[in-house]
């Protein structure tokens, strides 16, 4: 049943409308269907306690597209969606609202503070994904995880235990990220580096023994404390004759040795390194390859502690300026160089990030990282763009043991418990009764909690019921495609990788689409710093979610930044509208009757249409199958916008409004069919417009999102129409550029003569006379196969196998367009002289910026050319 659309699309009234729609006829949900192949994406959890930004609006549309398009397809198409407890960033939320109320943890306890977190979670939890509803995600919202749930709780457990049964867990001392503000370590992701003004502090350390000195150079006076050795490199002739013997190190007084190490740039500064193995990444390497004591000088609070020394309780800032300063006194400071370096903060609360050596607990990462380099070399393992494959490579390959312990309360508790008679740890899912070893009772439980990517590295098989072989985990793992932004590639897809191959026994998923960032028109990432923060919300509000969702895929290619235009918004919105008014005139012509197709006369403009629109679905299937979404929606844009609303409505319109004519109905089936299938392939990138036009054209498929994928159909491909039409369109251009040269307007009928001395050319144009006067403005059209009887002033074009002539007299009024070519010419004889005498004036030369000269010589020489043509066309006229 053919139903009205209202006169203009309105995404405030229909998309709300529509999504509820689509929720309580349960279209998302998906259960196992072994008759169909399986299609999986789990949603990347978005931090239970973030807004919706227009990173999550990309990372969500495509996933939804390639959704819609699978489910379209037949597959099985299950989209997991789900969110991440987000261990710092909800501890410091929970935290400062207790600060409100003047409390702190210590004050509730542990316990009273996961109370605390927990309500806290209940109310601001998931607020994001209820946001990612009005971008018209269809996701199974039956099947919501949250990574501290009963089944992924219990999955962390599981993994946890096995690792560390395996020995792939262990406790130890090593170097780690440390934020002194939040106290706890953290991850590599969440480090920010920032460049900052600093200081490299040139420091003499004097050879014991002789009157010589070493020079070093740091950004961190206040770790010198903590020097167990200085390095240089083992062929650095500079310093040969001082390895093996020591240096004083000034302040503390004592001598440290002079080792030799590789690790040492010869090149960089002095070619001399101070050796701090508690303090420093590379040095706590250096250390252990020598030998060296670990000496910590810092607390947890980045204040000094009692192997500081005097310095003992001072801030490490405060203590390093009294350090310089004494070092400047005593003669050892040789000069302060200025710099700008990259400072490590913690992304959170902007802290200086310190490298500590903590007993924590870490992954042996070596044999986990063989087999998902393994995944990649043998192809099972695809990006998109491949690029970031030899980034995977490269970063597993140099991969160091993996922290995954936290100074928090909120998280995975880690299931160690220790023995408070003998010391031994018990590892285990559920708290033990006794000791295994000594027999004791009195066992107490780890007070950290696990790193957040440890639960999250578990996403594609914990969402799916693992560790209980459910029929879920059974059809739809591996998933089929990840798809996420270049910036945590690292941190989450390699930690997926290593998980999925070890738990599961083969890699998680297939594909990895990465996509670029979004940033601002000036080509700025979006940050609350520099206000220049878009809120997907506003837009859709203002806008809609569809030409929110067009705007974000259109240009958009795997791997590349793109930035944010409003232009291209309105650009998007506009293009909804030309669908929506063109599906209304579809629809007012449309009659309440069934079409029988072997019965209707299709037309060469016809055949030429569903021609395009059939090769249109093969084309766009090959570009989603590649991931080229941005090309196969553009490709989808020009088909509605130019073939189908501008030349094929155009060209059916005569047929339309005659209600004789015998090929009407079939200028109404292919209007009806060929739109029907464009909608259903826009229709994963703007579900609402395509949703809400399809329900009203047609009434064969309840809904467009679980209607059927348009094919390639060899009995559509009608490739000789299309060859046809498309010989029309180029004369029809080259007679409205022609007009348009010559500024005729288009009440201005002109007689078109077509020549040809190729029959099969006369004869396509014969049948498309009726195209010229619609579109070409044609008074009449002749088809000939010589220039008889066309006059000599006739303008023409020429085209393939033809030549189109149009008569001069008939196109303009010449006295009337002499008139207006000599007012045109005087004009810019005045202005090429007003030019030439600004620029031949000394004083506007001498005081003008070059650039402003440089725009007054552009101008002439445009006038000049402007001159050109109008006397060109004057002495034309004047023939």
């Amino acid at each position: 049943m053919i139903k009205e659309l209202a006169k203009t699309y309105d995404p405030s009234v229909v998309e709300d409308r529509l999504y509820s729609e689509w929720l309580a006829k349960k279209y998302f949900h998906t259960e196992v269907d072994k008759s169909k192949k399986p299609y999986t994406i789990v949603m990347p959890p978005p931090n239970i306690t973030g807004q919706l930004h227009m990173g999550h609006a990309l990372d969500n549309t495509i996933q939804d597209i390639l959704i819609r398009w699978k489910r379209m397809s037949g597959y099985n198409a299950l989209w997991i969606p789900g969110i991440d407890h987000a261990s710092i960033s909800t501890e410091v939320k929970v935290v400062q609202k207790m600060l409100e109320e003047g409390l702190t943890k210590e004050d509730v306890g542990r316990e009273g503070f996961l109370e605390r977190a927990w309500a806290w979670k209940e109310e601001y939890g998931g607020i994001i994904l209820k946001q990612l509803r009005k971008m018209g995600s269809s996701c199974d919202w039956d099947r919501v995880r949250f990574t501290m749930d009963e089944g992924c709780s219990d999955a962390v457990l599981e993994v946890f235990t096995r690792l560390y049964d395996k020995g792939l867990i262990y406790r130890g001392e090593k170097i780690i990220n440390w934020c002194p503000k939040c106290q706890t370590t953290i991850s590599d992701a969440e480090v920010n580096h920032i460049d900052k003004a600093g200081h490299f502090w040139h420091i003499k350390y004097p050879v014991a023994g002789t009157d010589d000195f070493m020079e070093i150079a740091t950004t961190r006076p206040e770790t010198m404390l903590g020097d167990t050795a200085v390095a240089v490199h083992p062929d650095d002739e500079r310093y040969k004759e001082y390895i093996g013997k020591s240096v004083i190190l000034p302040i503390v007084n004592k001598e440290i040795p002079v080792i030799a190490d590789s690790y040492v740039d010869r090149e960089f500064g002095t070619g001399v390194v101070k050796i701090t193995p508690a303090h420093d990444p590379n040095d706590f390497e250096v250390g252990l390859r020598h030998d060296l004591p670990r000496i910590n000088i810092m607390n947890d609070d980045g204040t000094l502690n009692e192997n500081a020394g005097e310095y003992k309780g001072l801030d490490r800032l405060e203590a390093r300026k009294l350090i310089v300063e004494r070092l400047k006194n005593e003669g050892y400071l040789i000069k302060i160089e200025d710099i700008t370096h990259a400072v490590g903060v913690h992304e959170r609360c902007n802290e200086v990030v310190e490298p500590l050596i903590k007993l924590q607990w870490f992954v042996k990462m070596e044999e986990l990282a063989r087999p998902a380099i393994e995944a990649y070399k043998k192809d099972d393992l695809h990006f998109i763009p491949d690029r970031f494959g030899k980034i995977y490579l490269h970063w597993l390959e140099n991969i160091r043991d993996w922290c995954i312990s936290r100074q928090l309360w909120w998280g995975h508790r880690i299931p160690a418990y220790y023995c408070q008679e003998c010391g031994h740890i018990e590892v285990a899912k559920t708290a033990p009764e006794k000791c295994s070893k000594c027999g004791c009772t009195n066992l107490k439980q780890d007070e950290d909690t696990l790193d957040t990517w440890f639960s999250s590295a578990l996403w594609p098989f914990s969402t799916l019921g693992w560790p209980e072989n459910t029929e879920e985990l059974q059809h739809f793992y591996p998933t089929s495609v990840l798809v996420t932004a270049y910036d945590i590639i690292f941190f989450w897809v390699i930690r997926m990788v290593f998980s999925g191959i070890e738990q599961m026994g083969e890699i998680p998923f297939k594909d990895v689409f990465i996509h670029g960032l979004i940033r601002d028109d000036q080509g700025r990432k979006f940050s609350k710093s520099l206000g220049n923060g878009i809120d997907p919300l506003q837009v859709i509000d203002k806008y809609g979610a569809d030409p929110l969702r067009l705007m974000l895929i259109t240009g958009n290619a795997p791997g590349n930044d793109m930035r944010f235009y409003w232009e291209r918004l309105d650009s998007s919105r506009n293009f909804a509208n030309k669908l929506w008014n063109a599906s209304r005139f579809v629809l007012m012509n449309l009659e309440e009757k069934e079409y029988d197709i072997e019965k209707l006369s299709l037309t060469s403009a016809d055949k030429w249409i569903i021609s395009k629109v059939n090769t249109l679905a093969k084309e766009v299937t090959d570009n989603m199958e590649s991931y080229e979404l941005g090309l196969a929606v553009q490709k989808i844009h020009d088909f509605l916008w130019d073939e189908y609303c501008d030349w094929y409505i155009e060209m059916v319109k005569p047929r339309l409004y005659n209600k004789e004519d015998e090929t009407r109905d079939a200028a109404l089936w292919t209007l009806k069919t060929v739109l029907i299938n464009a909608l259903k392939l826009l229709h994963p990138y703007m579900p609402f417009i395509t949703e809400e036009i399809f329900t009203h054209i047609q009434s064969e498929e309840e809904s467009i999102m679980i209607s059927n994928w348009p094919v390639f159909k060899d009995e559509w491909n009608f490739k000789a129409n299309e060859e046809e039409i498309d010989l029309v369109k180029e004369a029809v251009r080259n007679i409205r550029n022609i007009r348009a040269e010559m500024n005729v307007v288009p009440s201005k009928k002109a007689h078109v003569f077509v020549v040809s001395a190729d029959e099969n050319t006369r004869e396509i144009f014969e049948k498309s006379k009726v195209f010229f006067k619609t579109l070409a403005y044609a008074s009449d059209v002749t088809v000939q196969s010589d220039k008889t009887g066309i006059d000599d002033d006739a303008v023409s074009a020429v085209i393939e196998n033809a030549v189109i002539y149009m008569p001069f007299a008939e196109l303009v009024d010449i006295a009337k367009e002499i008139e207006r070519l000599e007012k045109e010419k005087e004009k810019m004889l005045k202005e090429i002289e007003r030019v030439e005498k600004k620029l031949s004036n000394q004083g506007f030369v001498a005081k003008a910026p070059q650039k402003v000269i440089d725009e007054e010589k552009a101008k002439g020489e445009k006038y000049k050319a402007i001159l050109a043509q109008v006397e060109e066309r004057l002495a034309q006229m004047k023939k």
